[in-house]
């Protein structure tokens, strides 16, 4: 895979220099292969040739396939439905920026219980391009892992049914706190952001009915001094 020429220094100085260090390359074309450990893998090559763009081995045993965005809903739709693949839990959905302008990963961990496996599957996204489809429709799951990804790294699932943030406030302006572009002490100011924090609508942390039906707790002393807390009483 043919990769822009990085600015000198390590790969943390790459990740420090920001997304605009190296010009965005292009999606993963390759169709490099490894002698896999899971047989899914060819399985998945076979099945999608034109899908499986390359595919390594992490960590001596721990497959990775990289697939075509495109094809994903489709890929892992199979896999899951397969009666030799069986793929039925998410383990996991997330992403990983990897800075100086390469591609967002966004990543799927895969498990089959029945046949004790695990497979990792990898789409990579340019930039300016950070969408892709939902796969709730295979994993009811991963709603929560999605709109996870989205908050933190800006990447948009086509099709969640419920698409907003989930860690960050709704009104959140900072942007996605994970990207490697992001400032370490946030895009404004210290006095911007207390000024922010003490304005927030409530209810951007709690639910209407937990501020409407919220009991104050009591504090009272006892007869030797010493305060103790009063149950709240429904």
């Amino acid at each position: 895979m043919t990769r822009s020429k990085a600015p000198p220094g390590s790969f943390f100085d790459l990740a420090a220099a920001g997304a605009g260090a190296v010009d965005t390359p292009a999606a993963a074309s390759e169709t490099a292969a490894v002698p896999p450990c899971n047989p899914s893998v060819d399985a998945l090559r076979e099945r999608f040739p034109d899908g499986v763009l390359r595919n390594e081995v992490s960590a001596g045993d721990q497959d990775v396939v990289y697939v075509h965005p495109a094809r994903l809903v489709e890929m892992l739709g199979w896999l899951h439905e397969n009666p030799d693949q069986q793929y039925d839990h998410l383990a996991d959905v997330t992403a990983v920026d990897h800075g100086g302008g390469r591609p967002i990963e966004v990543v799927y961990q895969l498990w089959s219980i029945p046949h004790r496996a695990a497979l990792r599957v990898k789409c990579e996204l340019p930039l300016d391009s950070l969408e892709i489809d939902t796969v709730t429709g295979i994993w009811v799951g991963a709603n929560w892992l999605e709109r996870e990804v989205y908050d933190l790294f800006g990447v948009h699932f086509t099709g969640h049914p419920d698409l907003r943030r989930i860690l960050m406030p709704e009104g959140y302006a900072e942007g996605h706190p994970l990207r490697k572009d992001f400032p370490l002490r946030g895009r404004f100011s210290r006095a911007e952001q207390t000024r922010r924090a003490l304005t927030q609508d409530p209810e951007d942390y709690y639910m209407p009915g937990e501020i409407g039906g919220r009991v104050p707790q009591l504090v009272a002393e006892d007869a030797g001094g010493d305060a103790e807390e009063e149950d709240d009483v429904d």
